[in-house]
């Protein structure tokens, strides 16, 4: 196997940034937005579904095609368009333009999630690709934390222009640290083909796996549960808890550190216990904080902080199950590991997608209904765990049943 480099972690890290930035620079700069481009506040929201239908449709291709071409070169190629795309946005004088280029963003923005996870499979294995995972997990997690504080106080001071200007220095600086920092990890001999037949089979195969799907559904789920509060934040915060635009982080502070907090965690435990009953101390966490949730939103009014300090607790074991549930959804594939965590980051995007347009559009009426969605999303999660898990007992139980004499 190919060594890890210094810093492969940072690297990986800013890559899979490039999406939360994306989304949470530029929500505080929505009224104002709506204001210079003349655009309804739900026209503005849409920018975001723009982003994100696009995002979801090319993760199912990200990995298949670095599987072939090399991981390092699709990384420069997309990294380069999404600072033309963020360059475009910062020059748009119509929501018309604004919604394109965020498709465009959406494109390229996903291939460093969907990427970063191969590399990780094709360095290392096992407790060790769980660590790496839960490195990469920390220091990702502090980008939501930080974005829309930084897009806040970009907006009151420059703008929401200089959001996307932002973007564009940031995407370039990313650009020359992969060119210098990240080395090419999938060999030449090791690559797979992009024949269409091959791809079509491929993909079936992968997309009609009821484990994999399962899995899949499960972080899709979970990770819903908390991203509907970031996809309501402007309401969440600003009209139910009258927060000012550059107070985002009264959201954004505690969940991250939940994040941060549960991918240590799951560093730790790694190879010290077993991948099932992490899962099963997550699920325990993420259930107490969001019984809690609700709870707190049924006996008191939305205030801070208690209307806030349920989503630490949740997202600490949102973390702490991702890099296991993750790391079983890789390792059913392990001759297209690129494919796969296309597949796996396409049908999450796909569900943030209809979160955005649907679900957080309907639950953000009262801090009441996004805690009963949480809570619903939560256990729909767990359900879909719990099957993969039978399943694995009894497919367990059935092989060895069937090699005893």
């Amino acid at each position: 196997m190919t060594p890890a480099p210094r810093g492969i972690a940072l690297v990986l890290a800013a890559l899979a940034a490039l999406g939360p930035f994306s989304i949470d620079t530029y929500l505080p700069s929505f009224h104002d937005i709506g204001a210079s481009l003349q655009a309804s506040p739900l026209q503005v929201q849409q920018t975001l579904t723009a982003y994100l239908l696009p995002f979801s449709l090319m993760t199912l291709w990200h990995g298949a095609i670095s599987d072939a071409l090399g991981r390092r070169r699709v990384i420069l190629v997309t990294v380069a368009l999404f600072a033309l795309a963020s360059a475009g946005c910062m020059l748009a004088t119509r929501i018309e333009h604004l919604w394109l280029l965020r498709g465009l963003q959406g494109m390229t923005g996903g291939a460093g999630i969907v990427i970063g996870r191969a590399i990780v499979r094709d360095l290392y294995d096992g407790p060790q690709a769980q660590r790496l995972i839960s490195q990469i997990t920390m220091m990702f997690a502090l980008a939501p934390a930080v974005a829309p504080v930084l897009g806040g106080w970009l907006q009151l001071w420059f703008g929401w222009r200089s959001v996307f200007a932002f973007l564009v220095l940031m995407s370039v600086a990313l650009w020359l640290a992969c060119w210098y920092l990240l080395p090419e990890t999938l060999p030449q001999g090791q690559r797979q083909s992009l024949h269409a037949g091959y791809l079509a089979r491929s993909y079936w195969r992968v997309l009609t796996s009821p484990a994999f799907l399962l899995i899949c559904g499960a972080l899709a789920l979970n990770f819903a549960a908390f991203f509907i509060y970031v996809l309501s934040a402007p309401v969440f915060l600003m009209r139910h808890l009258g927060v000012s635009e550059t107070g985002f982080l009264w959201l954004f502070g505690p969940a991250m550190s939940g994040l941060v907090i549960g991918a240590w965690l799951s560093g730790r435990l790694a190879g010290k216990l077993s991948l099932a009953r992490t899962i099963t101390v997550a699920y325990l966490i993420m259930a107490t904080a969001a019984a809690v949730n609700i709870g707190l939103n049924v006996a008191l009014p939305p205030a801070l902080p208690w209307s806030v300090i349920p989503i630490f607790g949740f997202t600490l074991g949102m973390s702490l199950a991702m890099p296991c549930l993750t790391l079983q959804a890789l390792d059913l594939f392990p001759e297209q590991r690129g494919l796969a965590a296309s597949c796996q980051t396409f049908l999450q995007a796909g569900f943030n997608s209809l979160a955005a347009g649907l679900i957080a559009p309907a639950l953000w009426g009262s801090t009441l209904s996004l805690a009963l969605g949480m809570g619903g999303l939560l256990l729909l999660g767990a359900f879909a765990t719990l099957i993969h898990q039978r399943r694995s007992v009894f497919s367990i139980a059935s092989s060895t049943c069937r090699k005893s004499p």
